[in-house]
């Protein structure tokens, strides 16, 4: 009998909880080598790459490219080193337990607003149903009435999974099964709930015409196809009178909403603001990239500012955790970068060990991962600080929220000229970049704020201390 293994949903970091198939690279029967990418994870920001651990063959792909989200642990695909009957990976598939374990052992609260029988006694349970021996024990053990649940397995049987489903009667009950998806459309540019939609009503993507962003297939695109909406509801301008065209946040938005309101209701946040005079930055900054081998931006220079600032004060260089201030030996800086998924904030690992080149290669880098949606959750995880710069834009100066667990962030606006007093009482012009430090009150003092904020405004006005 072949040796079966379960290819779960994998798990990156301790705040994952679920992930969605958002493609398959192989196909029911491909054999794959260590290194090869068997498909993508999509979570709240990221899509990573999922590679093979060594040589297996992909027996059966079990959850689909864009079915809803499933938890850590879960069954996305039954591999083995040799080929393997249907019996055999149907018999896997009924019995297999996730990783993080079945149920708990206490016993399932009833509904008190249902009308159910009292619950029975746990005991041996006579049936000639087919159900898988896990499945038996569960329900044994659960004292479940196998009348009431109907098998999901080849011929009815009942499955581990089925039980378990029973016994939590708060979960909606999901459409389950494979989703037919013809050849020609792997490769049409739709988004993961097109593609689940589309198998769903059995409608051809090949032969739909995208209308979301770069011609990209969209929900509306399929159910207008399906005929569940009419054409004029996916017209982003079809109301009449002015009526707004509703649109519901999706998953990323939806995170991102969510972390903000935490953020906001949570974090008791206060606002230090300065300026700082940044013509002998823009000076050296414009004669050092006709030298290095990669020219920096302005935004690398305040990194590294902002980098050397945290190394001399490093009770703002936290993360806050609870109750709990976590300090570190070296500053992690985050950079806010506008994406097709929405805010990110990717890591510039240790900046206050780099030089320029090497922050402007690690940023630029960053920024092009994120803007192509190739950002991993390596470039996510943690970061001790944030800045966050809209200078490009025009913005003269804001205030940012924080990106918990850290202790602070930065807010740049643009480079402006302005005039200002001269020490002798003269009248000049000077090109001045707003700061503003949003702090989390509970870890960061007043005083270690502003004291904080003047060492980088001196950093950026005496630049060459830079690079002393």
């Amino acid at each position: 009998m072949t040796k079966l293994r379960p290819f779960c949903m994998p798990k990156w970091g301790i705040e994952m909880t679920e992930g969605t198939v958002a493609e398959w690279m192989v196909t029911d029967g491909d054999r794959v080598s260590r290194g090869d990418v068997i498909c993508l994870i999509e979570t709240a920001k990221i899509t990573n790459e999922v590679e093979a651990e060594g040589s297996e063959i992909i027996l059966r792909i079990v959850s689909p490219a864009g079915s809803e989200a499933l938890p850590v642990g879960a069954l996305l695909a039954v591999v083995g080193e040799d080929k393997a009957s249907a019996e055999e990976i149907d018999a896997f598939v009924a019995d297999y337990v996730p990783s993080d374990g079945g149920i708990s052992d206490t016993p399932v609260a009833a509904d008190p607003g249902a009308n159910k029988p009292a619950p029975k006694k746990p005991g041996k349970i006579d049936t000639n149903r087919p159900i898988s021996p896990k499945a038996l024990d569960l329900a044994e053990r659960e004292a479940v009435d196998l009348a009431m649940i109907e098998g999901s397995g080849r011929g009815g049987r009942i499955t581990y999974q089925d039980v378990y489903q029973h016994l939590q009667p708060q979960v909606a009950k999901t459409w389950r099964g494979p989703l037919e998806t013809p050849p020609s459309d792997l490769k049409v540019f739709a988004s993961p709930l097109a593609r689940r939609l589309a198998a769903i009503h059995g409608v051809k993507l090949a032969d739909l015409v995208g209308t979301g962003p770069r011609g990209r297939i969209s929900k509306h695109d399929v159910l207008t196809a399906s005929g569940s909406v009419a054409p004029a509801a996916a017209t982003v301008f079809a109301a009449e009178d002015n009526a707004p065209a509703i649109e519901p946040f999706d998953k990323i938005r939806t995170v991102i909403a969510r972390r903000l309101t935490a953020a906001k209701r949570d974090i008791p946040h206060f606002y230090l603001r300065i300026s700082a005079d940044a013509d002998a930055l823009l000076a050296l900054r414009k004669a050092a990239n006709m030298v290095l081998a990669i020219k920096a931006s302005l935004n690398d220079y305040v990194v590294m500012a902002v980098a050397r600032a945290l190394a001399l004060h490093p009770g703002v260089n936290v993360q806050v955790h609870d109750v709990a201030v976590h300090r570190f030996a070296h500053a992690d800086v985050a950079i806010a970068v506008a994406s097709p998924k929405g805010l990110v904030t990717p890591i510039i690992r240790q900046a206050d060990a780099m030089s320029i080149s090497q922050i402007a290669a690690a940023s630029a880098a960053l920024i092009d991962k994120a803007k192509t949606g190739k950002l991993a959750y390596a470039d996510l995880d943690g970061g001790t600080f944030t800045v966050s710069n809209l200078g490009m834009f025009g913005i003269d100066d804001f205030d940012a929220v924080i990106n918990p667990p850290q202790g602070a962030i930065l807010a740049v606006g643009r480079a402006r000229r302005e005039a200002v007093e001269t020490a002798d009482g003269d009248l000049a012009f000077a090109t001045r970049i707003a700061l503003s430090l949003s702090v989390d009150h509970r870890a960061i003092d007043g005083a270690e704020g502003a004291k904080f904020l003047a060492t980088l405004k001196s950093l950026i006005e005496y630049p060459e201390s830079l690079f002393s």
